[in-house]
């Protein structure tokens, strides 16, 4: 009976534990509008004469996103930076990091939800089900199908309790002897042809 309470009670605190992780990444610190790692200046600076090229990054507003600015040091003496300048091309990136933290928080809990869930019916399940009288091995259902057929005909038809888990027996039982039918058939088949 442990057993089968101990996944509960993780499951109860599961979204509890979501409702912290989310108001921690929600209400940051009193900051300004954008953090210094949401926003940055990219400039990509082609090769020019004799300097290879390179990609500049800098945390600058967008008005100050321009080579001036972000390219530092300046691999061109002072009167070739105005020619190399025109080469950069500089793009102003921003990004919400809070919004990647919440949908990261989201994802790894569906994750975790479901790998409960699996235990959950790992752990369970077994516990839960009946053992299962009309399977059989497979070379002996050839011969005691016609007979377990008509006896488990009127147990399943009976009085069944309208559980989930006893309704998904039952179709699972009727797909069985289904399948269990048509090997028949395919096994008679097989011994007319041969």
């Amino acid at each position: 009976a442990h057993r089968m309470f101990a996944p509960s009670s993780q499951n109860s605190a599961s979204p509890v534990l979501l409702l912290v992780l989310l108001s921690c990444v929600l209400c940051p610190p009193a900051q300004a509008s954008k953090s210094s790692e949401d926003i940055r200046c990219k400039c990509i600076c082609p090769p020019y004469r004799n300097i290879s090229g390179h990609i500049y990054n800098k945390n600058v507003s967008q008005k100050d996103c321009n080579c001036l600015h972000v390219v530092e040091p300046m691999p061109v003496p002072g009167n070739d930076v105005e020619a190399y300048c025109l080469l950069c091309e500089c793009k102003y990136e921003e990004r919400s990091t809070t919004t990647i933290k919440v949908i990261i928080i989201i994802y790894l809990s569906v994750v975790g939800a479901l790998l409960l869930y699996m235990a959950f019916l790992v752990l369970v399940d077994p516990l839960i089900r009946k053992p299962d009288p009309y399977t059989q091995p497979l070379h002996n259902e050839e011969d005691s199908e016609d007979t377990r057929s008509l006896a488990a005909v009127p147990t399943l038809a009976g009085a069944r309790a309208n559980t989930v888990l006893e309704r998904v027996e039952g179709a699972q039982q009727r797909w069985k002897r289904q399948v269990q039918e048509q090997r028949k058939t395919v096994f008679d088949r097989h011994k007319m042809l041969s």
